[in-house]
């Protein structure tokens, strides 16, 4: 063997280890998530648990090989609007936001990481979306609105309750969004079939909820609804608490009376995290989120507590129980 072949054979066995060290590892997915709910809330722990174990279901397993970032807004307007600009700035291959304040957060950030959301009421009439056949743009995901369902929490309350003639709407005008406006001119069409009259209640702060609850209870007859929003979802003892010490009936979402409340005919929204991971695996696997429609509840459960009932002087009808999906004793 020549010389020159020798050493150039040489400096090639002596250069592949190091060529094979400089290959790069193949990139980990990574998937943000920005939640309306405080991180020490259980439902908050509980949709992160149901998203990242319907994501192990698809074969995403975090720290094998995909990583997911949360973010918890806890109904905060000014931190939605940072952790948007954290998320985004990791340059994530899709991001999960719940309640519309996140999807306008993260919407000011980026119009190109696909964004899939959940608990958005109205995501045609709020420009999220062009229609929900046909989403278009970077954002999809699962709407939470049902106008008649604000007809039909009338119409329990009152059953439960019926006694009640005046009724006052619960919210948060900047947390609530186009979802108070579009629940509230709902909620008012109904009363009068009802026999009852609508106050609506704006509230912003702990002070505010005692004020609203308070003033509500100042003569007879006086009874809540507590509109689906991250305000009062993050508030959520803080309302229970008011309408219980002013002997209030109250009827809102799922986590209410398993937190004291009332009632609630609402449907899962936990279970829209599982759902949401659906779309997040087949954008990972190259699905634009322009091509996935967007999809609404199905399925309400009633749920009522029994020991606030009592508490209330209030008797369950049988026909209500009945019907009843969870009864709280």
């Amino acid at each position: 063997m020549r010389r020159r072949e020798f050493v150039s054979i040489l400096a090639g066995a002596t250069a592949w280890p190091f060529a094979g060290h400089a290959q790069q590892t193949p990139r980990i997915p990574r998937v943000g998530v920005l939640i309306h709910w405080p991180e020490k809330d259980p439902f908050a722990q509980a949709s992160v648990t149901v998203f990242a174990q319907a994501m192990g279901r698809f074969g995403w397993v975090e720290r094998k090989n995909i990583r997911i970032e949360h973010r918890f807004a806890a109904g905060n307007p000014s931190l939605y609007k940072t952790y948007a600009s954290e998320l985004v700035g990791l340059a994530p291959d899709a991001i999960l936001a719940s309640t519309p304040l996140a999807v306008a957060a993260l919407r000011d950030q980026t119009r190109t990481i696909p964004i899939v959301f959940v608990l958005v009421a109205d995501p045609v009439g709020l420009g999220v979306v062009q229609s929900l056949a046909r989403p278009g743009g970077n954002i999809t995901g699962f709407s939470s609105y049902d106008a008649p369902i604000m007809g039909k929490w009338l119409q329990l309350l009152k059953e439960i309750a019926p006694r009640v003639t005046r009724i006052a709407v619960i919210f948060n005008a900047e947390t609530a969004s186009s979802y108070a406006q579009l629940s509230n001119r709902a909620i008012e069409a109904a009363a009068p079939s009802f026999g009852v009259t609508v106050t609506l209640a704006p509230v912003h702060d702990d002070a505010g909820i005692e004020e609203a609850i308070g003033a509500e209870a100042l003569e007879p007859g006086g009874g809540l609804i507590c509109l689906p929003d991250s305000f009062n979802n993050a508030h959520r003892d803080v309302i229970i608490a008011a309408a219980a010490r002013h002997s209030l009936p109250l009827i809102g979402t799922r986590e209410f009376p398993r937190s004291g409340g009332l009632m609630s005919y609402w449907f899962d929204a936990v279970d829209l995290y599982a759902q949401a991971a659906s779309y997040i695996d087949r954008i990972l696997r190259g699905t634009s989120p322009a091509d996935l429609p967007v999809q609404q509840p199905t399925k309400y459960s009633l749920i009522i507590n029994l020991k606030t009932a009592e508490a209330l002087g209030l008797t369950i009808p049988d026909r209500v129980l009945d019907i009843a999906d969870e009864v709280i004793e």
